[in-house]
Formats: structure tokens, sequence, C-alpha cells
């Protein structure tokens, strides 16, 4: 979702003062989900959707900047960090902390008044939540408040045509949510266990997106440049081995629920539920995606 301003500049107003009388009264130590709302650059959107794209297969790990006001998160710009990650994880090590401190000093030095205000990594190909190690860190870079954790699905992004994205806060150790808010989410066998076993420790912020004159201007420029390649370049194909796979995914939960005689009839019809909830998903992308394909081979006669 895209917010407008009256003044399409006014989130990069940025007041010192204000920002450090604000942070030093500390209002979300008293209200664990104090902070509800996130509003991401589209500039700053897009650097971190090229990253983890970049990233293929592999995750990858970044720093937002920006600032904090009542209730929200403001996330002005996002930077790589150089992380040498794994399909299955990913963490900021001494390199990276390093890279980050010099980061932060000379953006002092520019007089860039934007603060380090969280971190960002992609989960190619399984959605966006939070996994163990994720909780871990967020809890870790939450004591130095306030902090936001970002997880972006590149594979999903590029066969759904919309971003895939969620903006995470952890609860404080030791405090129990009366339910777990985290919506429903499409989630590999491999990963289930851990996306179940970690739902009750943080919560989702609601993200919308904004666009200030010069995020519009240079994405009027980029837009110039390579619409040819845009339009002329179908997902379709290059998103096979996903699709694929989530046909897989589907026959194998659809053969291990047919094979759990144990299941009383509220979980056979949870599980029937969820299989019915992945399969409207996976006809949804590859409808959208074979309807895109179909359009441009039409239009430009490409196979």
């Amino acid at each position: 979702m895209t917010q407008r301003f009256s003044d399409p500049d006014e989130p990069f107003r940025y007041d010192a003062e204000q920002q450090r009388a604000f942070t030093d009264k500390m209002p979300w130590k008293e209200n664990p989900k104090y902070f509800q709302n996130v509003k991401i650059s589209a500039l700053a959107l897009l650097k971190l959707v090229m990253h983890a794209c970049a990233g293929g297969k592999l995750e990858v790990m970044g720093i937002l900047q920006g600032k904090v006001t009542p209730n929200t998160f403001y996330v002005m710009d996002a930077f790589a960090l150089p992380v040498e990650g794994t399909e299955t994880r990913v963490n900021a090590g001494d390199q990276a902390n390093s890279y980050m401190a010099q980061y932060a000093i000379l953006s002092t030095e520019l007089e860039r008044p934007e603060q380090i205000v969280g971190w960002y990594h992609s989960h190619p190909g399984y959605g966006c939540w939070m996994s163990a190690i994720d909780v871990a860190t967020q809890s870790l870079n939450q004591a130095l408040d306030p902090y936001l954790a970002i997880v972006v699905d590149p594979v999903r992004t590029m066969s759904s045509g919309r971003v895939e994205i969620g903006a995470f806060r952890t609860y404080p150790e030791g405090y129990q949510p009366e339910t777990s808010q985290l919506e429903y989410q499409s989630v590999p066998q491999a990963k289930f266990e851990d996306w179940g076993s970690q739902a009750h420790r943080y919560y989702k912020l609601d993200t919308t997106f904004f666009q200030s004159s010069t995020d519009k201007r240079v994405l009027t420029a980029l837009q110039r440049k390579y619409w040819v390649n845009t339009v002329s370049t179908t997902q379709f194909l290059l998103n096979q081995d996903y699709y694929t796979k989530q046909l897989v995914e589907l026959s194998q939960k659809m053969q291990q629920m047919s094979s759990n005689q144990a299941a009383d009839g509220r979980g056979k019809k949870t599980a029937f539920s969820t299989l019915l909830k992945d399969a409207q998903k996976i006809l949804s992308e590859q409808s959208t995606a074979l309807a895109t394909h179909v359009f441009k081979h039409a239009l430009f006669g490409f196979h």
C-alpha cells in the first residue's frame, strides 16, 4: 500500500532535538507492541529488493536507515552488508559489525541525519517470517532500541509480481502474548516447525510505502531507461524451478494428510484448510505469471 503525503518530502524532514526527546522517553519499554507501523521510501524498498534478488537462492543482509516517531518507523534508505549467507541462514559477523560502525561514522561526518533503525534480510522462496536465529538476532538488537527487522522474499516477489515483505519486532523475554498475531503463511515443510515454534515471540507491523520528490525523479529516470527490458522479459520461465518446488511441496503435504489416520476431525479440517490456502496461493501466483507470459508473448513474440 502506498501512502501519499500532502508534502512528499515531509517524511524526510529531521528534527534532531525532537528525535532525542522522543527516544529519551522510551515509550516502547512500557508497551511491548508500542510500534505498529512502518513507512518505507520507494528508493529504500527498491534497493533492498534488488539486493535480495541479486542474492538469488542465498540469504543476504543489510541495514536500514531512517527515524522513529510515535508508534512508527520511517525507513529512508537501505544499504547492503558484506555478509556471506547460505540458503538457510545469514548472520552478521565481525566484518559486518565493523562495516556498520564505519558506515555510521561516515554518515555522521557527511551530516546525514538518518540513524540506523533496523536490519533486513531475505528468505528466498519460503516467506516473510522470523526463524529462531532471526528472533535471537532481533532480540539482541532491540536491547539498543528502537530497532526493526524486515524480511523480504525475492523469489515470491518475482513470481507474484508484488513485493513480498514483512516488518517485525520481538517481544521481551518472558512476555506471553494472548494470541499469535502472525498471519498464515505457505511455509515449506522443512521450515514449518521453526515457523510455528517462533510465531509467539514476535509480531508484525503494518507496512506502507511513500515517494519523495527525489524518489519520483529517480524512479522515472530508471523507468525510461529499463522499461523495454522490463516489459519484454517474463518471470514465468525464470521461476520454473520455484513453481515446480511449490507443487512438489503441496503433493507431499497432501500425502502426509492422507496417511495421518490418527488425526481427529478438527485436525483433519485444519490440515485441509491449510492445503486449500496453499493451493489457492499457488494457483493465484502461477495464473498471474502465465497470463503475463501469454500477453508478452503475443506482444513481443518471444519464447
